[in-house]
């Protein structure tokens, strides 16, 4: 049976792991034909020096039934993204989604460290990262998919706009970093909502990325047992619930009534009524306001 996206196009910039890679399966299991890019090949490891390949996302997209196609690319060399639009125009002709998950910079900032101790070319390549690169993909790719209307773009981000305007996120760097994006969504529903597109900005939760997952000692299939190290962990989700909130918008006829907003994954599993794969709806920024950060016990009752 065809999905709702069967005959749409997908650029999932970034998605390599985590996030990207849960949006770029999900896509693809609702019919669409995903780009996947990212600097992590099967030739060769960006400085993360991790497994995951955009090769092994690509494949993952086609089993879940769409039609993956890896393009490495360096988000911060605007030839290659020019290079890489072109290739989608020449050969689909289109673009429907772009989801902007370019991140790149877990190894790069200090927690709770104040920004003159910071180590400024870190913090300066963070940013560079996480909101020049999406700003370089925008500049090529949006003409490509402002050629049809109902264009969707997904701006990935850490934390609501609600929540990130009162709340301290870790430090200058990657505080400045996950408002910039929040703001780029906003900038961008302006410039796109009249020419027939929209653009929001979308959080997970707490992700278990596969290296938030090597963090705890855990894998996917017993994932709670990092609980006994950190007790909030039980309002964790996996990246394929975000990777369903995408794919929702994205077959949303209305979604121009999002244009402009800061969403996350459990406001829109409440909106349109998905799942993640084990079955719960965790509603990660509700319980962070309600229980996590007022001191309460971990409990995720009524949050998943």
């Amino acid at each position: 049976m065809p999905g709702p996206l069967t005959g749409k196009v997908a650029l999932v910039a970034g998605a390599t792991r985590g996030a990207g890679r849960g949006i770029a399966v999900e896509l693809g299991a609702a019919g669409a034909t995903v780009y996947v890019t990212g600097r992590s090949t099967r030739e060769r490891r960006s400085e993360y020096d991790r497994p995951e390949t955009i090769e092994d996302t690509a494949e993952l997209v086609s089993a879940a039934g769409g039609h993956g196609i890896a393009v490495p690319t360096d988000h911060l060399v605007p030839a290659g993204v020019s290079a890489l639009v072109e290739r989608v125009e020449r050969e689909q002709g289109r673009l429907d989604v772009l989801v902007n998950d370019i991140w790149g910079g877990e190894k790069l900032f200090d927690w709770d460290r104040p920004v003159w101790e910071h180590d400024l070319d870190k913090g300066l390549r963070l940013l560079r990262l996480a909101v020049e690169t999406h700003a370089i993909t925008n500049h090529h790719a949006l003409p490509l998919l402002l050629r049809h209307p109902g264009g969707l773009v997904v701006e990935m981000t850490d934390g609501t706009a609600e929540y990130n305007r009162d709340t301290y996120r870790v430090s200058f760097f990657y505080d400045l970093a996950k408002a910039s994006v929040l703001r780029m969504a906003f900038s961008l529903g302006h410039e796109l909502g009249s020419r027939g597109a929209t653009a929001v900005a979308l959080t997970p939760g707490w992700l278990r990325s596969e290296l938030m997952l090597e963090t705890f000692g855990v894998t996917e299939a017993n994932w709670r047992d990092a609980l006994e190290r950190e007790p909030h962990f039980c309002i964790s989700e996996s990246p394929y619930y975000v990777g369903r909130a995408v794919a929702a918008l994205a077959a949303d006829p209305r979604v121009s009534r999002w244009n402009g907003n800061s969403l996350s994954s459990g406001r829109l599993a409440r909106e349109y009524g998905f799942t993640d794969r084990d079955g719960s709806r965790p509603d990660a920024w509700r319980y962070l306001v309600e229980v996590q950060d007022k001191g309460g016990t971990a409990d995720a009752t009524g949050y998943r």
